[in-house]
């Protein structure tokens, strides 16, 4: 039936807009599709080793963002990123419950969603993936600043130790990587969107950074240039998992000792290699050996006994204002303390806790964060040969800490931390994945002794060579190279996530200068006839 003709003598012009009927089933066919492809990024990360899950996550993302308005971009980005990383952030919940785990996950999601609504703002412009790629890059950058000193332990490339983009860190770092994984996965949800026009520059997106991955393992060296050396990483374990793993401290001390003495005795026995250096854990002394004397002798006796230097997790009171540090002291033998390095990026809700007073408000659990202080020299310790690089826990997963250490003159990293606070989640395999990836951004091997695991042995090439179980006592022992040649990203350093950065922002502005325009009305048109923005696809 015709409906009949309007006969009202009210203007065309006056008359209310018609409101389109709302899309439900594909809006929420587009949110299961956001979550899934968050879930698939998540799926990318260890223990895992499906690395090329990534790329296909941002396929889905590209698909989902490409003509959409920026609002639209961020209700499917905060899908996409709470799917990644709630999954991905689950430990931090492990002994304290949702408090903890879900603000934390919907925070980073919120941070995402910005950089999506940015992502769609862009998706209009010629050459949108490498845009929306070069936005990505931003965020990712925005996230390990804010809030609170930053969290990027989300960031892409922490999920690539086993993939092909993986060399690429040689060259610029966690941001380059994130980068090509980000534009793979656009490249091809641009040859799905619009392979009849414009294939393309979907197929180069694809494949370029694929290329550049493999081209780059020829800037990934391994060879000794200032000779090798052994080393030893110490799994103590601790008496049980938890918030109170420290409970007793002594235990945990005792743990390690006798852990090394055993280790001692392999060496006189011929069962092990003499270890050049020994690292121990963070935390494995939570007694201050500065102010304990037993304390301070148990671990000379474990020094004297391998006879090499250990580098010592401690908690140590300064004597000046009376609060803690988190430090790593160089006991060495026939001398004792020789040289101390002090955790300079802390973990908060943790090691610290801002704005105790008002989330006390929330939780009374914020008074378990404790009060220690950072320290600001990042230069590690002297080891024999080895010019050891001291990177404590949380401070893996800093750019720009990790970076400093390294330029301070380091041939070797080192990475004493604890995990046993996050029982037997993939915290510790997480963790471990973003050491693998330093040891390629800066061509270093790298030790990593966790408390009660997992401790491993890492080549310049990323490769673990030796590896433990979890909440198990155990001694590795390996002879690795000491390099100490600069890669292209550490002679780099911040500037290509600058310059990524930058780039992706200024897309941004232009893109949202093209928005503007096409919705300013044209003159002489009626009111209520304004440019959708993407008609249809860009509703959300």
């Amino acid at each position: 039936m015709v409906a009949p003709p309007v006969t009202s003598d009210q203007p065309v012009a006056d008359m209310p807009p018609v409101r389109r009927r709302r899309d439900v089933r594909g809006t929420s066919l587009r949110v299961l599709s956001a979550a899934a492809g968050g879930v698939a990024v998540f799926l990318s990360f260890p223990p895992r080793t499906v690395w090329w899950l990534a790329p296909v996550g941002f396929a889905v993302l590209g698909v989902l963002l490409y003509g959409r308005r920026a609002r639209a971009g961020f209700g499917l980005g905060l899908v996409w990123g709470l799917a990644f990383m709630a999954p991905l952030l689950r430990w931090t919940g492990e002994f304290v419950g949702l408090i903890a785990w879900l603000p934390l996950a919907l925070l980073c999601a919120l941070l995402i969603a910005v950089g999506t609504a940015a992502m769609a703002v862009v998706s209009r412009l010629p050459g949108a993936p490498l845009w929306m790629a070069l936005v990505w890059v931003a965020d990712e950058a925005l996230r390990a600043v804010v809030p609170f000193g930053g969290f990027p332990w989300g960031k892409i490339a922490f999920g690539q130790p086993e993939g092909w983009y993986l060399p690429l860190a040689s060259i610029g770092g966690a941001p380059l990587i994130g980068f090509a994984v980000a534009l793979t996965g656009l490249g091809a949800a641009h040859l799905v969107r619009d392979r009849k026009r414009h294939w393309k520059l979907g197929a180069a997106a694809v494949v370029l950074p694929l290329a550049a991955g493999l081209g780059a393992t020829a800037l990934v060296h391994t060879d000794p240039d200032q000779g090798a050396a052994t080393v030893a990483a110490i799994q103590g374990n601790v008496p049980r998992a938890g918030l109170d793993f420290n409970a007793q401290r002594r235990a945990v001390l005792d743990n390690h000792v006798t852990r090394t003495l055993q280790l001692a005795d392999d060496v006189k026995a011929g069962r092990a290699e003499q270890p050049d250096l020994v690292i121990w854990p963070e935390n494995s002394s939570d007694i201050d050996p500065f102010r304990n004397v037993d304390a301070a002798a148990q671990i000379q006796r474990a020094t004297e006994a391998i006879n090499a230097p250990i580098a010592v997790g401690a908690v140590v009171i300064d004597p000046g204002d009376g609060l803690p540090r988190n430090t790593v002291v160089l006991y060495e033998p026939g001398v004792g303390a020789t040289d101390t390095y002090t955790k300079r990026q802390l973990q908060p809700f943790g090691e610290t806790m801002p704005y105790r007073s008002f989330f006390r408000i929330f939780t009374k659990t914020v008074d378990r964060a404790g009060t220690f202080q950072p320290g600001t020299d990042p230069e590690g310790f002297t080891m024999g040969d080895a010019k050891v690089a001291i990177d404590t826990c949380y401070e893996v997963a800093f750019d720009g800490v990790v970076r400093d250490s390294i330029t301070a003159g380091a041939n070797l990293i080192a990475i004493p931390t604890n995990n046993a606070t996050f029982g037997y989640t993939e915290m510790t395999y997480q963790q471990l994945a973003m050491s693998r990836v330093r040891a390629v951004e800066h061509g270093k091997s790298v030790v990593v002794a966790a408390t009660s695991g997992v401790s491993a042995i890492v080549q310049p090439d990323g490769s673990v060579t030796r590896r433990t179980g979890m909440f198990t006592p155990d001694a590795l022992v390996a002879t690795v190279p000491l390099r100490g040649e600069a890669t292209l990203a550490t002679r780099l350093g911040a500037w290509p996530e600058w310059v990524m950065t930058a780039l992706g922002l200024l897309a941004v502005a232009i893109g949202l200068t093209v928005t503007r325009r096409r919705t300013r009305p044209t003159p002489g048109a009626g009111v209520g006839e304004e440019e959708t923005d993407g008609g249809p696809a860009g509703a959300a």
